[in-house]
């Protein structure tokens, strides 16, 4: 550490998105960062799709790796909200003066920005699980499960929901809390179906919620997103096997009037995604302690409803190294807080109402569809841009909280 406290090297736990993100924007702010993952093996062909928004797309190009998503994704123009009937109910975009959100499979971006980060020299460190750190004056150490240990000047918590950082910062941390819903997805190269030209559709069904996008060369993606009232892990739910998984869905999706039932039956089973249950992450009341600060969803856990996790993530990864780069290691967390925060719990606010309406009952169910409508109509684009449109000025100067 320098005499002014400046933060020169950083440990980043957690080699998923959000990790070997924060260690590019660190590294072009000027600090040595390398990135230590739990698992052996890197995560190839793991997880379903999520679409990164022009917020996210923005952090990105703060650091210069904004091209990652758009090589590697599809656009969305819209998102288009139908009832179980197919009737529509709602759409909604970003402004036009943004770029539109991408659609990306996970596997396909854990690769790219692997294989970005890899070509910045940032070095990514596998079977390094966290048990411990010790917090001394000149630094902070970093212990793994292996027996082996690191030190930097801070350490960065980007390893997930269970994060073990957020637990060592605070042990009474909070849990992540399950949504009542399990995820389900499949990517269908040839759907047989027309092109939705850019709309990303949102079906609320009668017993489970459906969301689809055709592609131009009839290539598609959907997801459901289905009530179960007893927790089960990812491990579990893929226990039961994709076949049985299949058949539920079906009867799920049986008397919707939308393309649900025609997509799921034109799906080898094979390609059945079974991603598990769908958790909100509470208020985290803890984000730092000493040396050691959080990320991503160690964090700010948005529900995946709000199609902003991984956004939010990059946002929160540029910020940090932004502050670190001009302030002391207390001030620059300080100063991340209070431009993180208010952000994220807006946000996280606004995908738990949408996981309200995935599992509204039938009177609910009829009320919003109802009401939605109406509702939509009268809301002015401009009010619910401020999600979309978040500029991340690299080139400010970050300024001490007051």
């Amino acid at each position: 550490m320098t005499h002014a406290g400046k933060v020169r090297t950083a440990l980043v736990i957690g080699g998923g998105i959000a990790g070997p993100v924060a260690a590019m924007a660190l590294r072009q702010a000027g600090i040595e960062a390398t990135v230590h993952e739990a698992y052996d093996c890197t995560a190839d062909g793991v997880g379903g799709g999520m679409t990164i928004a022009p917020n996210g797309q923005d952090a990105l190009d703060a650091i210069g790796a904004g091209h990652i998503v758009r090589a590697i994704g599809t656009r969305v123009t819209a998102m288009g909200l139908r009832s179980w009937t197919d009737r529509p109910l709602a759409q909604f975009a970003p402004p036009s003066r943004l770029p539109s959100l991408q659609f990306v499979w996970r596997a396909d971006l854990y690769r790219a920005i692997h294989d970005e980060a890899q070509r910045r020299s940032v070095p990514i460190h596998h079977g390094k699980r966290l048990t411990g750190m010790t917090d001394t004056a000149s630094g902070v150490t970093a212990h793994f499960a292996d027996g082996t240990q690191a030190s930097a000047d801070i350490v960065i918590g980007a390893d997930g929901i269970r994060s073990r950082v957020r637990s060592l910062i605070d042990p009474t941390a909070p849990e992540p809390n399950y949504a009542g819903l399990l995820c389900f997805g499949a990517r269908m190269h040839r759907s047989g179906m027309p092109s939705t030209n850019g709309v990303m559709y949102m079906c609320f069904g009668k017993r489970a919620f459906f969301g689809y996008q055709v592609f131009d060369d009839s290539s598609a993606v959907w997801f459901a997103n289905l009530p179960h009232r007893v927790p089960m892990t990812v491990a579990e739910a893929q226990a039961i096997g994709a076949g049985e998984w299949m058949r539920t869905l079906l009867t799920a999706f049986a008397g919707d009037r939308t393309p649900a039932l025609q997509m799921i039956s034109r799906t080898d089973v094979g390609q059945l995604l079974v991603t598990g249950p769908m958790e909100n992450m509470p208020g985290v009341p803890t984000w730092t302690r000493g040396r050691a600060t959080l990320i991503g969803d160690a964090a700010h856990a948005a529900s995946s409803s709000s199609g902003q996790g991984a956004s939010i993530a990059a946002e929160s990864a540029v910020e940090l190294a932004r502050c670190l780069r001009d302030l002391p290691y207390q001030q620059a967390f300080a100063a991340y807080e209070g431009l993180r925060r208010p952000r994220v719990a807006r946000i996280i606010r606004l995908g738990a109402r949408t996981n309200s309406n995935k599992t509204a009952g039938p009177v609910g169910r009829a009320l919003r569809d109802l009401v939605m409508p109406v509702a939509m109509k009268l809301i002015d684009p401009e009010k619910t841009a401020w999600q979309f449109d978040h500029h991340i000025d690299w080139e400010a100067k970050a300024v001490p909280p007051t």
